[in-house]
């Protein structure tokens, strides 16, 4: 699936059954803001998420997999699972 202009170089796609979504992430004041995107690049939501563990480094290469959305969204990095929770909605 090609990704839309609009949305980062840096977004990755996440394929699901019947909605796939790309996500985005950057650190900011100590939490990280995820976005996610449909496949057509519309923005869906962008929330502050902290994570645990906290040993999660942005700069380092990482996947987001299942399960992922806008209140919960799941990293690994090394090896490690990574959980995302926001309290925005």
């Amino acid at each position: 699936m090609n990704r839309p202009q609009k949305i980062s170089g840096k977004a990755q796609l996440i394929k699901g059954n019947g909605a796939s979504s790309w996500f985005t992430i950057v650190e900011e004041n100590e939490l990280f803001r995820i976005e996610r995107f449909s496949t057509d690049g519309e923005l869906e939501c962008s929330r502050l998420f902290a994570v645990t563990p906290s040993s999660f480094d942005v700069k380092q290469p990482f996947e987001f997999t299942y399960l992922s959305h806008c209140k919960q969204c799941t990293i690994i990095q090394n090896e490690i699972t990574y959980k995302f929770y926001t309290n925005e909605y």
